[in-house]
């Protein structure tokens, strides 16, 4: 990552050394936050804030905060926030007066709603990614199928430090604006959460259950196990209701092939399917 200098005259001057040890500030501890301090902290001095102590607990070679004012002394040269998307900018909100003013702020919320406003809103330095894994179902040991985006309209310094780490740990790294990355979520996330929270709110106990309907319910549990605001979230992305509009057509389609018994359509409609994950 590069580093701002000041010389004695004043003058500032950005190196390009982008392996330099830096001082990086993570806000919350949660899965993702735990997540970043593992990976960054071998390489560049971490400090981890969260109000909460308790879970700080399991986080190692980083310097532990649960206050805010504590990052002042820490002065770091950039931010993480891993906060929940809830408090993404509360948390931000709170350690503004204690960052110095060439820090770049980051976020790796996976709803941007309301951050390009807040970030134009301030004069630092921003970088706004977004990891497409998350703990719940990936491998953090093995990401190399998963992807990552950064957002295009981020400053140049704070691009460079997440494509090399993301790169580093195998991701596919893909650039996208805001606007871009919103309505790729509405269809990469929207679509399936929708499907699946339609399957759990209709499925009963199953006493055999085949392996089909196992998998579903493990994709389930573990939708559900996630925070309700995140999910909330991301379903009331701006672009999701015409995607929520495509499956209610898709259905009605598949309801009308059932009713009829009409084998045809119905080979015409799994053909369909088939062309569209091939």
């Amino acid at each position: 990552m590069g580093c701002v200098h000041q010389s004695r005259d004043g003058a500032r001057t950005v190196s390009t050394n982008y392996q330099l040890k830096m001082k990086i500030l993570i806000l919350g501890a949660g899965k993702m936050g735990s997540f970043f301090a593992d990976v960054l902290s071998f390489d560049h001095e971490v400090a981890v804030l969260d109000t909460d102590p308790r879970q700080l607990r399991f986080i190692y070679n980083t310097l532990r905060m649960t206050k805010p004012e504590e990052v002042q002394d820490f002065a770091p040269e950039l931010v993480i926030n891993c906060a929940t998307l809830k408090y993404t900018i509360e948390a931000f909100q709170a350690v503004l007066p204690y960052l110095p003013q060439t820090c770049i702020l980051s976020d790796i919320a996976s709803v941007k709603t309301g951050l390009e406003e807040f970030y134009r809103e301030r004069t630092r330095p921003y970088v706004s990614t977004h990891p497409m894994f998350g703990p719940t179902f990936a491998s953090l040991n093995d990401l190399s199928s998963q992807s990552a985006i950064i957002i295009s309209e981020s400053s140049h310094l704070g691009k460079v430090f997440f494509r090399d780490m993301y790169q580093k740990l195998k991701l596919s790294v893909f650039e996208y604006s805001f606007r871009e990355h919103d309505e790729t979520i509405a269809y990469s996330l929207s679509i399936p959460f929708a499907s699946t929270l339609v399957f759990a709110s209709v499925m009963k106990h199953q006493d055999a259950p085949g392996t089909t309907f196992k998998r579903h319910m493990n994709i389930a549990k573990g939708l559900l196990s996630e925070d309700d605001f995140l999910l909330t979230e991301i379903l009331f992305n701006p672009y999701t209701p015409e995607q929520l509009i495509k499956i209610r057509e898709k259905l009605k389609e598949l309801l009308a092939i059932v009713d009829e018994k009409d084998s045809e359509k119905m080979t015409e409609f799994l053909t369909e399917v088939r062309e569209n994950i091939r």
